[in-house]
């Protein structure tokens, strides 16, 4: 099986495309013979992307848009399909954290990881499953985490979201499989993203120490070293690829060790 052919021909919308996790899948598509749809609020990130993206020998086309807006995101899809004539998978990266007790957890913030992490992801999925069901099929990766079967303190809006997310992933691959549209799910853990190095600081303010010894206390205990990126978007890669027909409704933990179930 030659790698480098897994995506040929194919494209792929990802969102949260402008930086971290999200850049390193949408170079791993391109790595992998696909085309890249990128999909993220901030401009300036996804420029950066789609550069990295040639670099790769893929082609890029960015939509500025928020996975809340259902308005903006079927207009992505739809310019998707106008520039590269179908859409053979979504990836669903965009989300959001904000680390807090349980007790200062308020409704709004609650609300906020619902709303981006899974209404958004969901509207995405609904919506691109509805051009993929016309064509007659599509691969879906949805972004969970090792938080969401984990449960990690400080975090419960965020673990509460992705373990819907790992739920939602079940459902629609159940429902969609008549339809030829294969679902699964990543779980990061360690990824070396500005993400996990807000987190560090977080720590940092809340409970002291250096935000940098943090950040390097958060590597996956078996390996030396933080996941990178693009080794997250190369599991992605093969998720969305014909090769993983037989992998369906999972949640793949791609987190260097850290989670065992």
């Amino acid at each position: 099986m030659d790698g480098s052919l897994l995506l040929e021909g194919k494209t792929v919308l990802v969102t949260g495309a402008g930086q971290g996790i999200g850049r390193g899948i949408a170079r791993a598509i391109a790595e992998a013979g696909g085309n890249v749809a990128l999909l993220d609020l901030k401009p300036d990130t996804m420029e950066e992307t789609a550069r990295l993206v040639g670099e790769e020998g893929g082609k890029a086309v960015p939509f500025v848009a928020d996975v809340t807006d259902e308005v903006a995101v079927r207009h992505a899809i739809d310019r998707t399909i106008e520039a590269f004539g179908r859409l053979d998978g979504l990836v669903n990266n965009a989300g959001v954290i904000k680390m807090e007790s349980a007790l200062e957890t308020t409704a709004a913030d609650w609300d906020l990881h619902f709303a981006v992490n899974v209404r958004g992801m969901f509207t995405c999925c609904r919506l691109a499953g509805e051009r993929m069901i016309e064509q007659g099929g599509g691969s879906i990766v949805n972004v969970a985490s090792n938080a969401g079967k984990v449960g990690y303190p400080n975090m419960a809006a965020y673990n509460a979201s992705k373990a819907a997310v790992i739920s939602l992933t079940r459902t629609l691959a159940a429902e969609w499989a008549e339809h030829r549209i294969n679902v699964n799910a990543v779980c990061p853990g360690g990824v070396d993203t500005p993400m996990l190095f807000a987190v560090a600081e977080w720590v940092a303010e809340k409970f002291g120490g250096e935000p940098a010894g943090i950040y390097e206390s958060m590597k996956p205990h078996q390996m030396d070293r933080h996941v990178r990126p693009i080794e997250v978007g190369r599991v992605v890669a093969f998720l969305l690829s014909s090769h993983a027909e037989i992998i369906r409704g999972q949640s793949i933990n791609v987190d260097g060790g850290d989670t065992p179930y």
